[in-house]
């Protein structure tokens, strides 16, 4: 982002009314998603207009190395909280352990605090990330190396009732035999990813299985780390489902909402968009 850019990005929070949160465990929590945020300007007007003070979620490429954000990291972070995905499931099979170790490690160093939330590891029992005692070395070195910085971390997991090849994989199943104690008691936040897409269209009832994920992690708040379509729907049908989504209710003392539409930065970029409109007009 070049230097004009990002001065525009101050410029924008210094004229706005809202500021950033001095804390993340605030509820609920307002999500996006932003899989690109290289065009950094009008993404940055897009979540400073918003009229919730947001957590967007940032979708750190696998090519891309902690320093390449410098310019992007920083403006974003002044008009909303961030968190982290150090890395999407799509490419966790191409790293290696030790690769991976490098990748968290890098990514926390440089930036820290600044990101408030670390996502660290995206829908751990997908049966697309490779084998499962690799994916488990990953998933609690990022934990161990977040906590150990004393940062806010968060586990996604992949919700695939009746929509799995693997019954090892079922998401319940998984964390109850993969997620170790000190992970199960110590996670700040146990997030489910969802696409209605991949069950044939199923529409759970969500209440049970966040009763269920509470009890699984005591201590933890709960709530939806990923929603999204797989980009074949209509503006309209995408419409419903943001609706659907973010204006669900759950009864759970630790239930925070989050959501965090996958789409944001193709379809609420710049915030001229319908479907700005259509996810500022829902939330809770």
């Amino acid at each position: 982002m070049a230097v004009a850019g990002i001065a525009v990005a101050i410029a924008l929070v210094s004229a706005s009314v809202k500021g950033p949160r001095a804390e993340t465990a605030l509820t609920p929590l307002y999500g996006v998603t932003i899989d690109d945020p290289w065009d950094t300007e009008p993404t940055v007007k897009a979540l400073v207009n918003l009229s919730r003070y947001v957590t967007a979620r940032i979708v750190f490429d696998e090519q891309e190395s902690a320093r390449d954000y410098d310019g992007v990291v920083q403006p974003l972070a002044a008009v909303a909280d961030l968190m982290g995905e150090i890395l999407d499931s799509a490419y966790m099979r191409r790293l290696t352990v030790v690769r991976f170790q490098q990748r968290v490690n890098d990514y926390l160093n440089t930036w820290g605090r600044l990101v408030r939330i670390w996502e660290i590891c995206n829908e751990c029992n997908g049966e697309w990330l490779g084998r499962t005692n690799d994916v488990v070395a990953k998933m609690t070195y990022a934990y161990d190396a977040a906590k150990a910085r004393g940062f806010t971390t968060a586990l996604t997991l992949y919700y695939n009732q009746e929509c799995w090849s693997n019954p090892a994989n079922e998401m319940f199943r998984w964390a109850g035999s993969n997620v170790p104690s000190r992970m199960r008691q110590g996670l700040d936040y146990v997030l489910i990813s969802y696409y209605e897409d991949d069950c044939n269209g199923l529409r759970p009832d969500w209440q049970p299985v966040f009763n269920r994920l509470g009890t699984m992690f005591p201590n933890a708040r709960i709530g939806f780390g990923e929603i999204g379509t797989h980009g074949t729907q209509t503006e309209e049908e995408k419409a419903a489902y943001i609706q659907r989504y973010y204006g669900l209710q759950i009864s759970h003392p630790r239930y925070i909402g989050g959501y965090f539409y996958w789409w944001f930065s193709e379809d609420m970029v710049p915030f001229t968009r319908r479907l700005w409109g259509v996810l500022n007009s829902s939330w809770r």
